[in-house]
């Protein structure tokens, strides 16, 4: 049923009620090059009913500009919109479209494939439940297709439907697709993805997307939208500890003091012991406010703004768990780290290191091991080449307070930025919170005394000056 024909039955009233009762699943495509990611994603919409009359308009202009999908509609052309990406023919920056059916709504992430770009397909994997991974059945399983798959992987994407696209241009062969599924399967083995489904489709000519194809007789399963539609989201993290990361400080008058930000994970209710960390510092929620009103529970994904029963000294940045909570603040992390910029990581250097409303900087003091994404075999070195993966070991100047990010998305995942650029350069997935050091061992105090060592050597009458001793 159309949207359209939907709104005329039930009513305007009655069709948002419907609408806003529906769950959500976010999703992405990726793969290698020109799998037929943003065709597959243009297919959904026009095979749904999801394309507006204008929309296919002017749809049909463009593909007689720039189409390139020969005597056929070049669908892709709806989601790719850069001047740049109709003139190759491929997807540079990520592109999001939305739309629902009679069950459920969608938000789905069509991301570029190029090995260049895969930062930008890190960016629509942070936020997806489930992951299409097209592969084209000329080609099979290629390394962008394992590279995506590990990224997905490590991000916590558990659900994958392994899209076998092209198999009109090799006549529907069950072997090959029977050969592919066989040898993803076989890579998989390695990934902790517990969910995998294969299809055998035509995105440009719609075989197996919306409906099932007479094509593939052996293909017993349902087609790819219904597949998704079956799929569950992600549901709620309320069964690990709570933490509510602090966004924003307000302070409209003498009377109200409140921290706003959004709880992660976990619950919180009103009147309940909680801890700042990471200073430590112990008190009672005294109110959950919100727009609509204040709430005796708080569960996770809610934003709300927390007061407190005693004056503790808070800031942006710092975290609010419950008072028998077993977080910890620690300046010393392990993590997994895609490095997403043409000039190399080095070992030492200081990066901006951000990690959710947390602000300070980072060094990274040793690679443990890089990561093969064709084999996931274990290798050494002493820097990172852009798109390269590994486990590193981080020091940060000031303590934060982080989970596993099996454990907590929110909690458990940075970015790295240049400090001269401004340019985000390294993503990054924590796998483990190492002890704390103190401060005189910590490589950054190394640092000044190397360069008081330096300074003394060549300026011999210079003194350290200690403005704590000042009158």
């Amino acid at each position: 049923m159309t949207t359209a024909n939907e709104v005329k039955e039930l009513g305007i009233d009655a069709y948002l009620a419907r609408q806003q009762d529906k769950s959500l699943l976010r999703m992405m495509t990726c793969g290698s090059v020109d799998d037929g990611k943003s065709t597959l994603i243009g297919r959904l919409l026009h095979d749904s009913h999801q394309i507006y009359e204008d929309q296919l308009a002017a749809l049909h202009k463009d593909n007689e500009k720039v189409g390139n999908a020969g005597e056929d509609l070049d669908l892709a052309l709806l989601v790719d919109g850069l001047q740049a990406e109709r003139e190759q023919g491929i997807t540079i920056d990520v592109a999001y479209r939305y739309f629902s059916t009679t069950k459920r709504k969608f938000i789905i992430a069509d991301t570029p494939g190029h090995e260049q770009y895969t930062r930008n397909m890190v960016t629509g994997a942070s936020t997806s439940d489930l992951a299409i991974i097209l592969v084209d059945a000329r080609y099979g399983v290629q390394i962008q297709t394992k590279r995506h798959s590990f990224i997905c992987d490590s991000l916590g994407i558990t659900q994958f439907v392994v899209a076998i696209n092209k198999m009109d241009i090799c006549d529907f062969d069950e072997a090959v697709f029977e050969r592919i599924k066989a040898q993803y399967l076989k890579f998989a083995e390695q990934l902790n993805v517990t969910d995998i489904k294969f299809v055998p489709m035509s995105a440009l000519k719609g075989d197996n997307v919306v409906t099932r194809s007479e094509h593939t007789p052996y293909y017993t399963d349902k087609p790819l939208l219904e597949l998704l539609e079956d799929s569950p989201a992600a549901a709620a993290n309320n069964d690990f500890e709570a933490r509510f990361p602090v966004q924003y400080v307000v302070r409209p008058n003498l009377d109200f003091r409140g921290f706003q930000g959004t709880l992660t994970s976990g619950t919180l209710e009103a009147g309940q012991a909680v801890k700042v960390l990471p200073s430590g510092k112990q008190s009672t929620i005294k109110e959950l406010v919100t727009f609509d009103g204040n709430l005796n529970k708080a569960e996770a994904g809610q934003a709300f703004t927390i007061t407190l029963n005693d004056e503790v000294d808070i800031s942006r940045g710092d975290v609010i768990v419950a008072a028998d909570a077993s977080a910890a603040a620690t300046n010393q992390i392990q993590a997994k780290l895609v490095w997403m910029h043409e000039a190399p990581l080095v070992l030492g250097k200081s990066y901006n290191f951000k990690l959710g409303s947390k602000n300070t900087a980072a060094i990274v003091k040793k690679i443990d091991y890089t990561i093969d994404v064709n084999t996931l075999e274990h290798g050494s070195a002493d820097s990172l080449q852009l798109n390269e993966i590994a486990v590193v070991t981080l020091e940060l100047t000031e303590s934060i307070v982080a989970d596993s990010y099996r454990n907590n998305r929110d909690t458990g995942s940075f970015i790295l930025i240049d400090r001269l650029s401004n340019l985000t350069v390294g993503a990054g997935m924590i796998e483990a919170l190492l002890s704390e050091q103190t401060a005189n061992q910590s490589q950054f105090s190394e640092f000044e005394v190397e360069f008081n060592s330096l300074v003394r050597k060549h300026f011999p009458h210079w003194q350290a000056l200690d403005i704590s001793k000042l009158k």
